[in-house]
């Protein structure tokens, strides 16, 4: 008996049932069956299941000899299923890479709970990706099992059958089925999880939801939307026979008419000629099936009224948000006026008041913190003030530390008059710079990935940058940071601005250069990483070639449990991964499960550096940074062909890397069972590495940036050539990549 039946209802999907049915037979847990059901498709649909099932016994085909709609087509595979456990799955749809030993070993934690619902993410045919916006809801009901009385939120998640599993013996002991017409998953949920006795969840994305550009069923033009409202009323209908369930009426009486009104706003959906019909209708059922003294929602209150009133309603709202949309515009017109109007302010500049900022004002982080630290030590006299995005970030200061939000009069007031400013992004356009002014920037690390200008040559790198625009704010530079000649001579080529080179180091790898031991215990321990064990860190960069930047190289899972016992695998996304579908794609999950430590969260990357004794990376610029450690770095660079085509790199890696270099997961995986990542070869090739890309870091670099730009100091000299080095500021090309 399989743990999983997987039932893939067929239609007219001939385009996307190669991929569906991979993302299934292609997981690592295999312990499945999968009914996919003909529904008389007329395309090529039935020839591709033959061939699979003739391929693959875990396939079984069942050819209908009429269509008979998704519902029951659906209702047509249940009899044939042997597993513990139901999984719906639509045929233009996906499962994620892992999604099924996920889901198996939730189960297992939970005992076999009636229904596990789980976290999706839906794919755009433009190619976005975005997580279930509600993934929040999974995510805080991770405990124990529940009803849904226990946990009413888990009825706000999108009704739908797909993003579920259910135990087979409770689904066959209930009854349920399908029935026919739209809107089929609703009388189907509804019932499920109100008879659940243990509902569990599981916040990790496990399947991808295709939005397609054409041939949505729900996105077809017909009067096939009034299906709607006898699917609601078979929900009625299964609470009305069981008394039990009766309190549950007030709630389903709003679902019913926000989901109705829905329906009705959208424009693909229903005819033209017959909206005012269904708004009847809806308004009728709405009436029948209102709860004695149940309060009516201020947003339903319109179904209690006329067509006509809906419809002047809607216009309303419509020529509201038009009347808003004009008023930001007039709002934003009004700040840039101003803004030009202090572009020659009158107050004189402070020379004792220095600006802050870090990451787009997240927080006081990176090189900025570091340079700030080093200024209130040295140069006490100056006024640090940072800025930072909204409240929640200025919590995260430490007590007492001058602060502004962007947009502000205070944000107005110290921009102004600022004589020093230091940033590692770009500041805002805005921002106009005065004479007097001393903008510093201090990069995020060793460029490996073209930037600035050098992007111009990449279209697919570029997506998101508009150059010109970066090179205007960088413009505004008097001093670029850099930690060795290399990243010299790249800022100069691809900012071609009229700033100075400032062979300073990189002031946040003073703590790696000195190795606080007692840093790194402190974050071993807030980790929970036991004592004693060897801590591997795993830290990938982003690809260009994908549009949402992802691409799942290694399965974390696989490789937690292959590095063994006494070993901790940490893993750390590249910051614009930390809020996408990236960590629902199973790092949360593991995280929890406690099969690896995920420390995307963690504020200072230089933290999780003096924690890990062997760093696995990519092309991420960190191996730049973690090489002043001098510990252990694996390059894994089995699309290396791939990133350097997308995004360009200054360098070969693979040529000149900082330790060994792997090419598949079981050269990288051998790596580490035979001890090779640490062994004599590893060791030189770091030397040669840090010779190169550590020059100036000597520990000094906050100091000596605060030296020699606020206090006017000669520059204290770095290893290695003394100097400032006056930029390139036209388009010679100074480095040629290789």
């Amino acid at each position: 008996m399989p743990r999983f039946s997987v039932i893939v209802p067929v239609h007219n999907v001939q385009g996307y049932l190669h991929a569906c049915l991979d993302s299934v037979l292609g997981q690592s847990y295999r312990d499945l069956e999968v009914i996919a059901v003909d529904d008389r498709s007329p395309d090529g649909c039935g020839a591709i299941l033959d061939d699979y099932a003739a391929r693959d016994e875990r396939v079984r085909v069942l050819h209908l000899e009429e269509n008979v709609g998704l519902g029951r087509a659906r209702n047509a595979g249940m009899p044939h299923a042997a597993g513990d456990f139901l999984l719906f799955l639509d045929s233009d749809d996906t499962l994620t890479p892992g999604a099924l030993r996920a889901l198996a070993d939730r189960l297992d934690e939970t005992g076999d709970p009636d229904v596990l619902v789980f976290d999706y993410a839906r794919t755009y045919w433009w190619g976005g990706t975005r997580r279930n916006v509600l993934a929040h809801v999974l995510a805080e009901a991770a405990g124990s099992t529940f009803t849904a009385a226990e946990r009413p939120e888990i009825l706000d998640l999108l009704m739908v059958v797909w993003n579920k599993v259910y135990r087979r013996d409770f689904v066959e002991r209930e009854g349920f089925s399908f029935p026919p017409g739209y809107y089929e998953d609703t009388p189907w949920t509804f019932p499920v999880l109100l008879s659940a006795e243990r509902i569990a969840t599981l916040d990790r994305i496990c399947l991808y939801y295709r939005q397609r550009r054409q041939g949505n069923i729900l996105s077809t033009t017909s009067r096939k939307h009034f299906d709607v409202h006898e699917q609601y009323a078979r929900v009625f209908r299964f609470v009305d026979a069981r008394p039990a369930l009766a309190h549950w009426r007030p709630f389903l009486h709003a679902k019913m008419g926000e989901h109705c009104l829905d329906i009705l706003s959208k424009p693909d959906r229903l005819p033209p000629s017959d909206r005012a019909e269904f708004f009847r209708r809806t308004a009728e059922m709405f009436h029948a099936h209102r709860p004695s003294g149940a309060r009516v929602p201020a947003d339903l209150r319109v179904l209690e009224g006329s067509y006509a009133g809906y419809v002047l309603r809607r216009r309303a709202t419509r020529t509201g948000r038009e009347l808003q949309r004009r008023a930001r515009q007039a709002r934003a017109a009004t700040a840039a006026r101003a803004v030009r109007a202090r572009s020659l302010p009158r107050r004189p500049l402070d020379p004792h008041l220095a600006v802050y900022s870090a990451f787009s004002h997240r927080g006081m982080l990176g090189d900025p913190a570091a340079v700030y630290r080093a200024a209130r030590e040295l140069a006490p006299h100056i006024r640090g003030v940072w800025v930072v995005a909204d409240e929640e970030r200025a919590a995260g200061l430490p007590p007492g530390t001058p602060h502004v939000l962007p947009g502000t009069p205070e944000y107005r007031r110290v921009t102004e008059r600022a004589t020093y400013f230091v940033n590692n992004v770009n500041w805002a356009g805005t921002l106009v710079k005065r004479p007097g002014s001393v903008h510093v920037h201090t990069h995020h690390g060793t460029p490996l990935k073209y930037a600035g200008a050098d992007l111009l040559d990449k279209p697919g790198a570029r997506l998101h940058f508009d150059v010109p625009q970066m090179l205007r704010r960088a413009d505004r530079w008097d001093h670029s940071l850099v930690a060795n000649r290399h990243s010299e001579l790249v800022w100069e080529r691809a900012f071609p601005c009229h700033f100075t080179s400032l062979r300073s180091g990189s002031p946040r790898n003073d703590v790696l250069v000195r190795g606080d031991e007692e840093r790194a215990r402190a974050t071993r321990e807030r980790l929970g990483i036991p004592e004693g064990d060897t801590v591997v860190l795993y830290a990938p960069t982003r690809r260009d070639y994908r549009r949402d930047g992802l691409v799942e190289r290694i399965d974390l899972a696989r490789f937690a449990a292959d590095l063994g016992e006494g070993r901790t695998l940490v893993v750390r996304l590249h910051p614009t991964l930390a809020d996408g579908p990236a960590r629902g794609l199973g790092l949360s999950e593991l995280h929890r499960r406690g099969v690896l430590v995920d420390a995307t969260d963690e504020p200072e990357v230089q933290d999780v550096l003096l924690a890990a004794d062997v760093l696995v990376t990519d092309y991420s610029s960190v191996m730049f940074d973690y090489a002043l450690l001098d510990r252990p770095v694996v390059v894994h660079a089995d699309d290396w062909d791939a990133f350097r085509a997308s995004r360009g790199a200054y360098l070969d890696v693979t040529a000149e890397p900082p330790g060994h270099v792997t090419r598949s997961y079981r050269e990288l995986a051998w790596l580490f069972a035979s001890g090779a990542w640490a062994d004599e070869e590893s060791d030189r090739l770091r030397a040669a590495f840090r010779e190169r890309f550590c020059e100036y870091d000597d520990g000094r670099a906050a100091e000596r940036v605060v030296r020699a730009v606020m206090l006017g100091e000669p520059l204290p000299e770095p290893a290695g050539d003394p100097g400032l080095v006056p930029a390139q500021t036209a388009g010679r090309d100074l480095l040629t990549p290789s």
